[in-house]
């Protein structure tokens, strides 16, 4: 059975392998593992991108869909609008290559986002209008420019 540094402690195994960067010893790295958690660094990028674009797309849809309800249900909708858009300008900005994937991000993201709307307006209570599953669109109905748009809130 192997025991590597990897296997044992991966934060000692990345000092390492950045001090074997740093130095040029090129020959000492774990290309293996090394390449691996590049490709797994790649797809947390764009997990990230999906996980966020999903809250703001659910809050966004709500208050689409259930624009009548109080003001005391709705605020938190608004500030997770605010915050979940925050973070997806924050992902686009610090990675900018991630803007060629923000379609299908929004395409794998929204029927999740769909899924949760329509799970959570199940569950309204004080004789709040629980809306049809059919109200809620199959395909997004925001565009790009409406997810980025900052004084967008679906309405």
């Amino acid at each position: 059975m192997s025991n590597t540094l990897y296997e044992r402690d991966l934060q000692l195994w990345i000092e390492q392998t950045i001090q074997q960067l740093q130095n040029h010893e090129f020959a000492s790295l774990d290309i293996e593992h090394l390449i691996e958690e590049l490709i797994e660094l790649g797809k947390s990028e764009k997990n990230a991108l999906k996980s966020n674009l999903k809250i703001l797309l659910f809050h966004l849809l709500k208050l689409k869909i259930q624009h009548n309800v109080p003001d005391s249900m709705n605020a938190s909708w608004y500030s997770s609008i605010v915050e979940h858009r925050q973070r997806v300008i924050d992902n686009l900005t610090d990675t900018p290559s991630l803007k060629s994937f923000l379609i299908e991000a929004v395409e794998k993201a929204y029927p999740d986002a769909r899924k949760l709307a329509i799970k959570e307006a199940k569950l309204a209570k004080f004789g709040i209008r629980v809306p049809e599953e059919s109200e809620y669109p199959l395909i997004c109905p925001f565009s790009i420019e409406q997810i980025l748009d900052e004084d967008f809130y679906g309405l």
